[in-house]
This record gives C-alpha cells, sequence and structure tokens, in this order.
C-alpha cells in the first residue's frame, strides 16, 4: 500500500489501505469475513496509476481494532454506520465499490438502504448475492467459530492455502504474501490468525435481513463476479439475479470458487470496463 489513513468511531478504530493516493478516480474494495484490505493489492496494481484504491479493515481484522462489544460492533449495521464515516472522512459523496463476500452484502445495504443509496455509483459484488448455498455458509460458520492455533509459522502458511484455495492464487510468492499478512503471533509462541477470534458471533448476533428485496430495491449499476467452482454462490443464483435486476453483468472466473483474488487480467480488465463504461 501506498498510505494508511486511520478513522475513528465511538471509540472503534478502522484502518484503511490506500494504493495511489492522488489518483483522479476512487474505488472502495471491502474484504470478506476473516481477510483485510491488504488483499486488494493485485487489483490495485492491474488498475494502476488511474485509482485511488480504498480498502478498509474492518474492526477485528488487520490493523484495525478489535471491539470491546463484540455483540455490538461485529454486525452489518455496524460496518455501514462505519462504512458511511469512512466515506465522510474522504470527503466522497458517491463511490463506485467492489465488495468480496462480507464486503459486497455490507455494498448491497448500502446500495439498498434510503440513507445511503445515493453513496453507491456501481456495486460489485464478488462471489456474494442475495441467495447462499446453506451448506458453503454453514461450512464458512463453522470454520471461523472455532479457535486456529499453529506452532509453526509454516504450519499457518499450509492451512492459509489449503483453505483459500478458492482464491485462485497462481505462484508461491502471492502465498507467502498472503501469509505474512495474516499471522499474529500468540503470548505462548504460538501463531494464529490476524483477526479476532469473536468476529464469528456476527452469525449469531446480526439481524436476517430480506436479501432479494434489498437486491431488487438497488438502482445503481451491478456486476457481479462468480468463482466458477464457489460453494457459496451457485451459477442459477446468478441467472436469478439477472432476472430481478436485467442490466447485471455476470462474471464467471474460471479456477477460482469462494472467492476470486482479482488478480489476473481477466478478472480485472472487464472490472474496469465495467467501472469506466
Amino acid at each position: 500500500m501506498d498510505a494508511l489513513e486511520l478513522v475513528r468511531l465511538d471509540g472503534l478504530e478502522l484502518a484503511a489501505r490506500i494504493w495511489h493516493p492522488d489518483a483522479p478516480r476512487t474505488l472502495v474494495a471491502w474484504h470478506g469475513l476473516a481477510r483485510h484490505g491488504g488483499d486488494f493489492a493485485a487489483l490495485a496494481r492491474r488498475l494502476g496509476p488511474e485509482w485511488r484504491l480504498i480498502a478498509p479493515d474492518t474492526p477485528g481484522r488487520g490493523l484495525s481494532g478489535w471491539s470491546p462489544q463484540p455483540p455490538h460492533d461485529y454486525r452489518y449495521a455496524r460496518y455501514a454506520e462505519l462504512a458511511v464515516a469512512l466515506l465522510d472522512h474522504f470527503g466522497l459523496e458517491r463511490v463506485s465499490w467492489v465488495g468480496t463476500s462480507m464486503g459486497g452484502l455490507l455494498g448491497m445495504r448500502l446500495a439498498a438502504e434510503p440513507d445511503t443509496a445515493s453513496r453507491i455509483e456501481r456495486l460489485v459484488l464478488n462471489d456474494i448475492g442475495p441467495e447462499l448455498e446453506p451448506a458453503g455458509l454453514a461450512d464458512i460458520a463453522s470454520y471461523f467459530a472455532r479457535p486456529h492455533r499453529f506452532d509453526s509459522f509454516s504450519d499457518l502458511a499450509a492451512e492459509l492455502r489449503r483453505h483459500y484455495a478458492g482464491f485462485g492464487l497462481e505462484s508461491d510468492a502471492a502465498w507467502r504474501e498472503m501469509a505474512l499478512g495474516s499471522a499474529r503471533r500468540l503470548p505462548d509462541g504460538g501463531w494464529s490468525f490476524h483477526f479476532d477470534p469473536r468476529i464469528a458471533e456476527q452469525f449469531a448476533q446480526d439481524t436476517p435481513r430480506d436479501l432479494w428485496a434489498d437486491w431488487a430495491t438497488i438502482a445503481c449499476p451491478l456486476m457481479v463476479i462468480r468463482g466458477a467452482d464457489s460453494p457459496l454462490l451457485s451459477a442459477g443464483a446468478v441467472e436469478r439475479m439477472a432476472e430481478a435486476q436485467p442490466g447485471l453483468v455476470a462474471l464467471e472466473a474460471p479456477g477460482c470458487g469462494h472467492a476470486p483474488m482479482l488478480d489476473r487480467p481477466e478478472q480485472v480488465e472487464p472490472l474496469r470496463a465495467f467501472l469506466t463504461r
């Protein structure tokens, strides 16, 4: 990243990673449940110096603070408040948004709510939508609901490579970069992931929403990117999304599951075309 901004709201510190801070165009990119904004480094490099890419770390992840009140802070309504505070901090009245998994659901919420819909100019959903496969969702919830401890950094790196195979990373260097940004040392000398283990409480604390009603309400241009092997977003769901939103631009990413890393030309160039058309 080229810059780091720290935004505070009611005692919570939100870290925003920035690439090309002086670029004429801005894109906000929000990561998935247990990841952080560093996942968009390759996308920022591919988009190039014309785009300022702002990628926050959700509280409890990466460089952002951990909440002293997880039931209050680790839920979508709170993330939406933080997102608005972030847009205000940067003076962004209207912005394009790319959201991977959880970040996409957050973008949908902002684009559907009357008070925030005008803030989202274009919305790109990365392997997420209003209809999710129950088995895939249950696997995610159960994986992050249990503690993860590793005796060595190499054990952690191997587990990342196994669990996030769906990202479709193609080089050892990319996996090494991911591991370096995903680890934290424990007091006993072991290793764990960068995030607060309590982020999974979101599954129990959050208020369910009618995501199809949200989807039908959205008025801005829409794009969805689906990993061809995704266990979470089915091809049929994408078809139904297009029926409800006929202008939807859909892209399938071969060799990826949940969720494409947006790190190669065949993913980034259609995304760029959508953002600039």
